[in-house]
């Protein structure tokens, strides 16, 4: 497999689904996962993506995507809700570590937008801070229906979009290197059953990176 050094957008999502693709076909490389790697990577990490997925167990990104050590930043939480924190952590993975993507994970049978749905018709909320997750996906559960979109898929989508558009409003940082065609964000709604990643949402993936200066 060959290794793309400083890799553009557009190179960090191919080298992204290229990963994912060889694990839906049962093929997968498990590249960058020996002790060579593990030495090479000790002094300094350079990921070519940040993941920001949900927690779900189901979705462990180095295997769904067939990358190993130093390949990807990942942040995840329940529903993937973006709280300060989540900002914070995407943030220093393209400003700090210089990615050039960020993956937002979305995924079909998600718990967070099951109970989100629940509750805007009316149902339980759940207690603790299990609440706050679900109040923070019942938005996109309400916008979807308020688009004539109330399918699972269709909510799941409406999700990961707004959760992508979300972090180039809340985030200075993405948006403007996104803006400065330095980075990509997209979102990829992943499939339980045959383990692939499906493109939703893209903001920035074609746009030429400046030459450096």
């Amino acid at each position: 497999m060959t290794e793309i050094h400083n890799p553009t957008p557009r190179d960090a999502f191919e080298l992204l689904m290229a990963g994912n693709r060889r694990f839906v076909s049962g093929i997968p490389e498990h590249p960058n996962q020996d002790a060579t790697r593990r030495t090479e990577i000790a002094p300094s990490q350079q990921p070519f993506a940040v993941l920001f997925g949900c927690s779900d167990s189901r979705l462990a990104a180095e295997i769904i995507f067939d990358r190993g050590l130093g390949d990807l930043f990942v942040v995840r939480t329940a529903g993937h809700v973006a709280g300060t924190e989540v900002l914070g952590s995407i943030e220093y993975g393209v400003s700090v570590l210089d990615a050039p993507l960020v993956v937002v994970l979305g995924h079909d049978s998600c718990g967070a937008i099951a109970a989100a749905r629940a509750a805007a018709d009316g149902g339980r909320v759940p207690g603790g801070f299990v609440r706050d997750v679900v109040e923070r996906v019942t938005p996109s559960v309400l916008a979807a229906r308020a688009a004539g979109r109330d399918q699972d898929d269709e909510i799941l989508a409406g999700h990961i979009e707004h959760t992508v558009d979300l972090l180039l409003e809340r985030s200075r940082i993405v948006a403007e290197r996104v803006a400065a065609g330095r980075l990509g964000v997209v979102g990829l709604s992943y499939r339980l059953a045959d383990g692939s990643a499906q493109l939703i949402a893209s903001r920035g993936l074609d746009a030429a990176a400046p030459a450096a200066s």
